[in-house]
């Protein structure tokens, strides 16, 4: 049986206050078990999110369609923390699907869990300020690197910051997220290998 070892010690690292480490078990509590097949949905275009979750193992993939085209705009790694926040915080429909890419164990919280545990616990405000404060600044940094790198720029950034995803993940879902297409993902690969 899967244990929340992993996500008590990623919330104590995000939340990183030893004053709040006895709220993190009651944090524990509000999170249950979910597995994911493979191109199994989190959560699907024009539905609502149900589900704030961290990632155990495997990669859930963030993507919109465009022209009948996906576009992936995040991957989710193991060790993280994701959702279509903005359906999940305001119980609208999500503009993007979230689908695994692989098997995946998650650990998910439901939305009035997730609001009782942010009106009432210290360490879960802390946590939720700390982790989108964080994701601000990967966003920013994301959006910056599309405009003033180039597509071999952007490659090797990712190479040298999240060398595994180069295993992990199909090349197609890469090249979407760093703005190139297949074909010139494949032409930067072999040039720099």
């Amino acid at each position: 049986m899967t244990n929340q070892d992993q996500l008590k010690q990623y919330l104590t690292t995000i939340i990183n206050d030893s004053n709040l480490s006895t709220e993190i078990d009651d944090i524990l509590a509000y999170f249950k078990l979910l597995e994911l097949k493979k191109n199994a949905f989190l959560v699907e275009e024009g539905l609502v999110c149900k589900w704030f979750c961290f990632i155990e193992s495997g990669i859930l993939q963030h993507a919109i369609s465009i022209l009948g085209e996906e576009k992936t705009t995040y991957l989710g790694l193991k060790n993280s923390c994701t959702s279509a926040l903005k359906s999940f915080t305001k119980k609208t429909v999500s503009r993007k699907h979230i689908k695994a890419i692989s098997d995946c164990k998650l650990w998910v919280i439901n939305s009035t869990d997730f609001g009782n545990l942010l009106q009432n616990n210290k360490a879960f405000q802390k946590f939720y300020f700390n982790l989108i404060e964080s994701q601000i600044y990967l966003i920013d940094d994301h959006r910056i690197d599309l405009l003033t790198l180039s597509a071999e720029e952007r490659y090797n950034k990712l190479l040298e910051n999240e060398p595994k995803l180069l295993q992990q993940v199909p090349l197609r879902y890469l090249a979407s997220y760093l703005g190139i297409s297949t074909r010139n993902m494949s032409r930067i690969r072999k040039h720099i290998n």
